[in-house]
């Protein structure tokens, strides 16, 4: 039981922190470019990865690895903008949003395990 009252506490607070800093960057940078959605989901992995670095215990990694960056990245949100953008034909958007999404989402978790410890 515990375990679910820390997933459900750490997504709900990756949730508003999503929603919130989607809405900031989107103001602040008006693109076609759905670069929200990539700085967020870049900063997931590299934080998920510090975590999973660092060895935090069990109960930290519900709350803060399977709670908190679970709802603050976006998996669906990322594969609906990559749809949008194959049936807009915006084909260097798309090659360029899956080239980065992918690459820097792998190498950012990678660093961020590394900075974290291992």
């Amino acid at each position: 039981m515990m375990a679910l009252v820390l997933v459900a506490s750490g997504g709900f607070f990756g949730a508003i922190a999503r929603f919130s800093m989607s809405n900031l960057i989107k103001k602040k940078y008006p693109m076609r470019f759905p670069i929200a959605t990539l700085v967020i989901n870049l900063l997931g992995a590299f934080l998920l990865g510090f975590l999973i670095g660092k060895g935090v215990h069990q109960s930290w990694q519900l709350l803060l690895g399977t709670g908190f960056m679970g709802a603050f990245t976006t998996f669906s949100t990322f594969k609906l903008e990559n749809i949008q953008l194959h049936a807009d034909k915006k084909w260097k958007i798309l090659t360029a949003y899956l080239l980065i999404s992918y690459t820097f989402g792998i190498l950012l978790a990678f660093l961020g395990m590394k900075v974290g410890g291992i």
